[in-house]
């Protein structure tokens, strides 16, 4: 075979990979202004990582990551995690080599995944209620990732990893004194989940495996061609942009992601082995450690999807490692559209199974079984359906005609006649909550969704759900807690409130925060009442903030009593955590948009607040800056909403150069755009990071953040496309140069990923831009053939369409200077970086102003601090020489 290595083993040069238009070279520019773009210029044909201008380099350096937020409350409700950081990893530690096997990218010099090499923590905190916090020790040199509470609260468990391995330790919660615990360095590929037994006892997490031996060795010659074999059938992949492409690197995979599973002593002196290594995806630990539930990943491997869509199957495994039973088989997925018989296996199949937090057994959902069984008592379960069990058919289970959901609880020693139905809805359940209380269940039937879904609007018109409370002695009766219309946004009843966790939209039934600890519906004290947490949102949003709530609903009356509503005004406050049963103790946090976010312990009762952060400001300039919120009409009448920011200072005098940053989506119609917008919170500070282009006002220029909605049918939005793309971009331009803001002779356009495709666009289809900064970007939507974004419609239904959408088939037409930027190891399965060289190419060919730099190291989106950095000196050169500089005398303001 084919000798293949990783992009990150090849050693690049210090420095971007830079690819310039000679044209704009020679570019004539006012007198003036030569000494600028001769440095402008310079500073855009550097082959070295360049530093932007101080006042840019302050704000995107800005040490954010010294304010403390709250967050993972423990058990007892006492202290909060801090994970702490120092900043934009470095270019150091994302060259360091690694494998990218089929998408999954392993650190192989620590069996680690590789983010976990890149993005750890340099520390942790833990502050208490009373605002005090307590350092955990670590050994010097180290990162820290996924801490986990013990069940009491005392204890905590964390990741630390050095450059070689990585180990479990257990730090004391008063102290903050760790040690290690794990002898054997941690396998932390497929997993990185560290898992308490419930009762706090051991760790559970998986290792490197004993006596594993050395990697499989690369062929130093190739054994054979690179295969590939088309399959049969309805095909639904994408393009991805990385494989397995050999046998060795199946044989890699299999390597670095067989570990064994052990349960660690939290004193550090035992080491107790479950079962055979496996390549364990997931694992919990129930009953005390005595049985585990675990996700295994299966061959066979493939050369034409990634690794998340292997085969897997879900086992329980005794304290020994033996397989007690199969709950789920899913097979590789090799994009084929199943058909109908498979499709009734899976429907059959156990869906969120958990542990019961009472120690019960394993509890899953299923499909009902259908009537004729009900009523001859015959009705079987569909464990094991998905490997060939019994599917079931698609007759009636209740007198609606359609079949509903039960809740299964199966007991040790997980045989049939151990496994039976707890509860049976006449519905689909999607969501199941447990409590404290064990007889006491909340269940979901439909959607708890806040308004309708933005992809799939269509599908939740009118749509709604319910969640009622249950007793599981007494299953006849059910108890209304909340009712959900998804055309009803405003009166959204909000969604429980949960221990250990903020509330949830659906999904796990009684999942684990962060794998370790039960998330559970939280009860009052009394027992009788659960709690909906949710956010009141003004029709005039621009003018009234968002305000959060808590209601106590007594769980056998329905009576509902507001115990907690934020303040109207001009600040926003949001709970982070209920510090008792009752909801009269508080966490929240309070933010304006001018002020930046701090916590604060209140007291519902007496309204006091006291405070438990002071976090700083970083970046006043542009937090106070001036603002504008409008809305703009486009010649078909659609209104759309856009942000503007000013200088600091700016007063209207004169009028602005300006950058559009900008990222279209689709909607069907006005109303469905008009949706999007519902949750705008006037009060929100500003969420500034390293590519925040905002950090522009701060050299003169306006900075424009508009909406761009693509408008249609659905699944025929992108029809109108590029009309209404000119559209969006025209009715911004023009409403701005009417108020007198912007200089529409100087003006830019940008944006990343799809919004660096619309970049591209915008240059080809509209005379508006003297330059565009685009990041990422697909310009050829051929080499997407299968689809893209919210498109459906693959390239041989419609060629025109893909056709027009792509800007590379119309570069003569490019008006103003293109920059685009894009990493070398961008893993976006629709934006290759052969997009933006084939781009250039065209440029260049064509004559046309345009320059490339390619990242190493880099995915689909910068974020070394040397390629940070880099990137801002050469937005800033780029427009300051075709934009602000621009051969053109400022426009003045109009009287």
């Amino acid at each position: 075979m084919m000798i293949r290595r990783s992009l990150a083993g090849r050693g690049f040069r210090l420095g971007p990979l830079l690819l310039f238009a000679v044209a704009m070279l020679g570019r004539p520019v006012r007198a003036q202004d030569t000494t600028a773009a001769h440095s402008d210029s310079a500073v855009l044909a550097s082959e070295s990582y360049l530093r932007p201008p101080d006042r840019i380099a302050k704000l995107v350096q800005a040490p954010w990551w010294k304010n403390t937020t709250l967050a993972d409350p423990s058990p007892d409700r006492t202290h909060f995690v801090r994970l702490e950081s120092e900043g934009m990893p470095s270019l150091a530690s994302f060259a360091r080599p690694h494998l990218n096997l089929g998408g999954l990218q392993i650190d192989p010099a620590a069996n680690r995944a590789r983010a976990l090499t890149t993005r750890s923590a340099t520390g942790l905190e833990l502050v208490g209620i009373d605002g005090r916090g307590v350092q955990v020790k670590l050994p010097a040199g180290t990162t820290v990732s996924d801490p986990a509470w013990s069940p009491d609260g005392s204890r905590i468990a964390f990741l630390v990893h050095s450059d070689r391995a990585t180990h479990v330790y257990v730090a004391d919660v008063a102290s903050g004194r760790s040690r290690e615990v794990s002898r054997t360095p941690v396998l932390a590929t497929l997993t990185t989940s560290l898992e308490w037994l419930p009762d706090g006892s051991g760790l559970v997490t998986v290792l490197v495996p004993a006596d594993r031996g050395a990697p499989p060795a690369d062929p130093k010659v190739a054994t054979g061609p690179e295969v590939r074999l088309s399959q049969p059938g309805d095909n639904q992949m994408w393009t991805y942009p990385t494989l397995l492409q050999t046998p060795h690197d199946k044989a890699l995979l299999a390597y670095y992601t067989t570990g064994q599973l052990a349960v660690l002593g939290v004193d550090g002196r035992s080491e107790r082995r479950i079962g055979a290594p496996a390549m364990i995806k997931s694992f919990d630990a129930g009953m005390d450690g005595t049985y585990f539930l675990v996700t295994v990943m299966t061959r066979p491997f493939s050369y034409l999807v990634p690794v998340g869509q292997f085969g897997q199957k879900q086992e329980i495994w005794d304290a020994s490692g033996k397989v007690l039973a199969t709950l789920t088989t899913t097979p590789l997925d090799t994009g084929i559209k199943p058909d109908s018989a498979t499709r009734a296996r899976r429907e059959m199949e156990p869906r969120d199974p958990t542990w019961r937090p009472d120690g019960a057994g394993l509890s899953f959902l299923e499909l009902a079984p259908r009537k004729a069984e009900a009523d001859s008592g015959g009705a079987r379960s569909g464990v094991g359906a998905g490997a060939g069990g019994d599917s079931g058919s698609d007759g009636e289970a209740n007198p609606r005609g359609r079949r509903g959901d039960r809740v299964m609880l199966w007991a040790p020693p997980f045989d049939s006649a151990s496994l039976h139905p707890v509860y049976e809805a006449h519905a689909r359940m999607t969501d199941v909550n447990y409590t404290s209380s064990p007889d006491l269940v909340l269940v979901t039937e439909g959607s708890t969704r806040q308004g309708r879904p933005r992809f799939a609007p269509d599908e939740g018109e009118g749509r709604g759900g319910k969640v009622y409370a249950v007793y599981l002695s007494r299953p006849d009766t059910t108890y209304p807690i909340a009712t959900y219309r998804a055309d009803d946004f405003y009166g959204h009843p909000g969604t429980l409130l949960t221990r250990g966790a903020p509330p949830r939209l659906g999904g796990f039934y009684a999942p684990r925060e962060s794998a370790h600890q039960p998330i559970l519906a939280q009860l009052s004290s009394d027992g009788g009442s659960v709690f909906l947490q949710g956010t009141l949102y003004s029709k005039k949003p621009l003018e009234d903030g968002p305000r959060e709530f808590i209601d106590r609903v007594e769980i056998e009356t329905g009576k509902k009593t507001r115990v907690y509503e934020g303040e109207a005004g001009d600040t926003y406050e949001n709970v982070v955590a209920a510090l008792d049963d009752d909801a009269t103790r508080l966490v929240v946090s309070r933010q304006s948009a001018t002020t930046v976010p701090d916590f604060y312990l209140r007291d519902v009762g007496s309204g006091n607040l006291t405070a438990l952060t002071h976090n700083t400001d970083y970046a006043p300039e542009i937090t106070h800056a001036p603002t504008r919120v409008l809305t703009v009409k486009r010649l078909d009448g659609i209104e759309v909403q856009i942000k503007v920011t000013f200088p600091p200072g700016y007063h209207g005098e004169t009028r602005l150069p300006a950058l559009l940053w900008f990222y279209p989506m689709e909607y069907t119609d006005q109303e469905h755009y008009d949706e999007s917008n519902r949750d705008y919170n006037k009060n929100a500070f500003p969420r500034l990071g390293v590519r925040s282009m905002v950090y522009f006002v701060e050299l003169g220029y306006a900075v424009v953040e508009p909406d761009a909605p693509i408008i249609g049918d659905a699944g025929e939005m992108n029809d109108h496309y590029v009309n209404d793309l000119r559209n969006d971009l025209a009715a911004v331009v023009d409403e701005l140069d009417r108020d007198g803001d912007i200089d529409r002779q100087r003006l830019a356009v940008g944006g990343h990923s799809y919004g660096a495709f619309s970049t591209a666009n915008a240059l080809v289809h509209t005379p508006f831009f003297k330059a565009g900064i685009a990041g990422d970007g697909n310009y050829n939507r051929t080499l997407t053939p299968f689809r893209f974004q919210t498109e459906r419609r693959n390239l041989w239904e419609d060629f025109d369409l893909y056709h027009a959408m792509s800007p590379l088939f119309f570069a003569d037409q490019l008006n103003g200077a293109l920059l685009m930027y894009h990493g070398l190891a961008d893993q976006n399965p629709g934006t290759f970086p052969i997009h933006s060289k084939r781009m250039f190419d065209a440029l260049n060919y064509l004559g046309k102003t345009a320059a490339l730099y390619y990242y190493p190291y880099e995915n689909h989106g910068p974020a070394t601090e040397s390629t940070i950095l880099d990137l801002w000196s050469r937005w800033t050169a780029w427009l300051d020489l075709y934009v602000k500089h621009a051969r053109v005398e400022p426009a003045r303001k109009v009287p």
